[in-house]
């Protein structure tokens, strides 16, 4: 005798459940996998958020869908993250099979977890009867979902194919991917002089959202403050935006400053180096990209971030499991993910950074300096030794804790 119906809807709930209980590692895990069968996804810190958004989505719609236990089919339109995410794949250029490819490994691997799931909910015939009913459902909606995104990133390719952005687009792409072009040509094409010196920003919203105008605006703003023409733009993402300054010198780092202060409160950019010559425009970028995937994620550092100023760090950073081990190994108890630490934290990294000035440090933290004292003291007790006898590794492990947050710290 089989299972009933209700009995049905009602097993699928459960292990429903137990999905979206265990999405935020699904999704770790569908991420993962993703850029494993497509690495194009993972290129850098916007499109990898994007897809990640895709994929949690997803999940949610469908597993939230078959947790009512009401025996209805999962809605048929796609979530607005997965629509986002293929839009960004036909602008930065990227082949739509690697959209494909990405949801038939994301589907294969929370496959894989149901089949736990379900084993753990039900057993003998009745399993076989339930995973039938649910592969039924889960495959159907990968296929909807798929046909979704795909018609999707056909209407943008069509939208974009021929116009100034698809001219913009590849010639900025043979730049970045070092292909030999002629200066001159590639400079009339892109209305902008690649003889100068070039500033890349990477600009992006966090919270992620549609503000393309808003991550424009701020580009202009920044532009003008440094004193450029008009910046050339590429959208790179819903709310990615690349960006390179023409200019005849550095721009000033406190004018760059009062401009993006000035942008919409969630807009954050990243600045490259100022480089001269092409080599100089994609050498900039790639700078650019790589301070945006140290700080993406983690919203509560600086809205503006000099590469210069985080090269170090960024290196570091460069294996996020090798950087908490360090992490914890340099700050001990103050590598905590919790207030107190963090609060020893950051007074410690500004006392050190102003050269163990306690009056200068309490100016920049807007506090006594008998307290900057004070907490350098309980700081210097739970290290187990004074500051300055390891100042480079725990100035390091300090600036990477502060700039990569729960990433790099040690949870209870």
């Amino acid at each position: 005798m089989g299972v009933s119906v209700p009995e049905m809807v009602e097993l699928v709930g459960e292990i429903a459940d137990l999905m979206l209980a265990d999405i935020e590692q699904l999704g770790a895990d569908m991420d993962a996998a993703v850029v494993q069968a497509s690495p194009a996804l993972g290129a850098d810190a916007g499109i990898a958020a994007e897809m990640s958004a895709s994929n949690r989505a997803n999940v949610r719609r469908l597993m939230t869908a078959l947790a009512r236990r009401d025996g209805r089919p999962p809605p048929t339109d796609v979530p607005p993250e997965a629509l986002d995410a293929a839009r960004t794949v036909v602008r930065r250029g990227i082949d739509v099979e690697v959209l494909f490819q990405a949801y038939r490994r994301a589907q294969n691997l929370a496959w894989q977890r149901w089949l736990g799931y379900a084993a753990r909910v039900v057993q003998g015939p009745e399993l076989v009867q339930l995973l039938e009913t649910s592969s039924q459902v889960m495959f159907e909606y990968v296929d909807q979902a798929l046909a979704g995104v795909l018609a999707e990133a056909q209407r943008e390719r069509e939208e974009i194919l021929g116009g100034a952005l698809a001219r913009r687009n590849e010639a900025v792409r043979l730049i970045l991917d070092g292909a030999p072009i002629d200066r001159q040509r590639a400079s009339e094409r892109l209305g902008y002089e690649l003889a100068r010196r070039h500033t890349a920003l990477v600009l992006w919203a966090e919270p992620a959202g549609d503000v393309q105008g808003a991550l424009e605006s701020a580009a202009t703003d920044l532009a003008r403050a440094a004193g450029a023409h008009r910046p050339l733009t590429l959208p790179a993402g819903t709310s990615t935006l690349w960006a390179w300054l023409g200019t005849d010198g550095d721009p000033s780092t406190d004018a760059l400053r009062n401009a993006i202060a000035q942008a919409e409160p969630n807009v954050r950019v990243a600045v490259g180096p100022t480089r001269a010559g092409i080599t100089g425009f994609r050498r900039s970028h790639a700078a650019a990209l790589a301070i945006q995937r140290l700080l993406a994620g983690h919203p509560g550092g600086e809205r503006l971030a000099l590469y210069h100023e985080l090269e170090v760090t960024a290196l570091a950073a460069q294996d996020p499991d090798r950087a908490a081990e360090f992490v914890a190994a340099a700050l001990g108890p103050l590598a905590a993910d919790e207030p107190g630490a963090a609060r020893l934290r950051e007074t410690l990294r500004v006392y050190l950074d102003e050269a163990e000035n306690a009056p200068r440090a309490g100016t920049r933290l807007h506090t006594h300096r008998n307290t900057v004292l004070q907490r350098v003291a309980r700081a210097t007790e739970l290290l187990g030794h004074r500051p300055g006898a390891r100042r480079l590794e725990l100035a390091l492990a300090l600036e990477l804790a502060h700039q990569l947050g729960p990433r790099v710290l040690t949870r209870s």
